[in-house]
């Protein structure tokens, strides 16, 4: 094996330089050749400039290293030097293996010579247990239901300074989005209603033939339409279109910080932001449930009558007879509580967001999922809360 050793010597020292290196060891720098390979081995405490490295190998090597094992002290001249001495092979693609030095100055080092830091290893992650990842788990759902009530609580503050006159809402804001969550609306409702209704109308119209009942096709329509059906379809529509709407406009205010501006200004961001789009969804999701009662009901007297032989008077008249108030008023009070848990959870996870679009695209997806989990939760629990009370 060569062991041939390139020395540089030290420099030319002042009196000054040395008796500050009284207590201080003489930096070194040294090539040895290990085979094909050479190594950079460097000694001693490198402050200052007064020191200089060897000349390169006469050859290129098949790569090379840097052992800084018995270096001492060292500042950033030292990187600058290091970065003349290996810069040369770097250019001509030998391998460069920098793992030798200490950490701050091989990733200054690296990123002179690559643009990139230097891989570090991630510490070994130790799997944990079924105790440990429950107890993990318990805290982010602690931790965002108290999120959760906080913000409903934030909003019912709002509603009660709007109710006294004191809110930032602009009536302005309120009727914008109306226009935007109801009357646009109306068509994706009416499509949903109607496909919906009609394979209602068709299946129990299916099952009643069998009897000879058909004549309670509008009983069986007008119930399930009015009372569940409408309710729960424009639940979800309005999840789709209009709470992803409201996660990605307040996302991507957060994200451009224009909900911190308005915290900087002064106005309240769930007065300006949230509590227009929470009353215009109070107010249209009872009106879009009645539409789309209405289409589904036509669509069951298309069947009825179309289909089953059923004569147009008399559907209408069962209609009538089965739609009595209290299914109405269930219907109705469930389209509201659908459509006001749709703004909440598109402005809830909005407000939630990163500042990133990533974040934001995250953000719009969660909303539909936490709003349709919200309705469908709700869909239960006022259907046990009803059939107690006998309404």
């Amino acid at each position: 094996m060569d062991s041939s050793v390139h020395r540089a010597p030290a420099g030319n020292d002042s009196p000054y330089t040395m008796e500050a290196r009284d207590a201080a060891q003489a930096p070194e720098a040294a090539w040895e050749a290990k085979g094909e390979a050479w190594v950079l081995r460097l000694r001693g405490d490198w402050i200052g400039s007064g020191s200089r490295f060897p000349d390169l190998p006469a050859r290129d090597p098949s790569s090379m290293r840097v052992d800084a094992a018995e270096l001492g002290s060292w500042d950033a001249a030292l990187a600058s030097r290091l970065w003349a001495q290996l810069e040369p092979l770097a250019q001509r693609n030998v391998p460069v293996d920098l793992q030798g030095l200490p950490d701050g100055l091989r990733e200054i080092v690296s990123l002179a010579l690559n643009g990139t830091p230097p891989p570090v290893a991630a510490p070994e992650a130790k799997p944990m247990g079924r105790v440990a990842r429950l107890g993990a788990r318990t805290t982010t759902w602690w931790v965002d239901m108290q999120k959760t009530l906080t913000f409903f609580g934030e909003v019912l503050l709002s509603l009660g300074r709007w109710m006294r006159g004191g809110s930032d809402m602009r009536a302005s804001d309120l009727l914008w989005q109306i226009e935007q969550t109801g009357p646009r609306s109306l068509p994706i409702v009416a499509l949903v209603s109607f496909l919906v209704g009609l394979i209602v109308a068709y299946m129990g119209a299916a099952q009643l033939q069998r009897f000879g009942a058909q004549t309670y096709i509008a009983d069986l329509v007008t119930v399930g339409v009015v009372r569940e059906v409408a309710a729960l379809l424009v639940g979800i529509v309005l999840a789709g279109r209009v709470g992803a709407a409201f996660a990605a406009q307040i996302g991507s205010m957060r994200a451009n910080e224009e909900v911190d501006a308005l915290a900087t200004m002064g106005v309240n961001p769930v007065d300006f932001l949230v509590l227009p789009r929470v009353l215009a969804l109070l107010i249209v999701g009872p009106m879009l449930t009645a539409f789309g009662a209405v289409v589904g009901m036509a669509v069951g007297w298309l069947v009825a009558v179309g289909i089953y032989g059923v004569t147009p008077l008399e559907y209408v008249y069962s209609s009538f007879q089965a739609l009595t108030l209290p299914h109405v008023l269930v219907g109705l009070i469930k389209g509201t509580v659908y459509a006001v848990l749709v703004a909440l959870a598109g402005c809830l996870q909005g407000l939630s967001a990163g500042r990133s679009a990533q974040a934001v695209g995250d953000a719009t997806t969660a909303s539909v999922v936490q709003a349709i989990v919200w309705i469908v939760v709700a869909a239960s629990a006022l259907t046990v809360v009803f059939q107690r009370l006998d309404f």
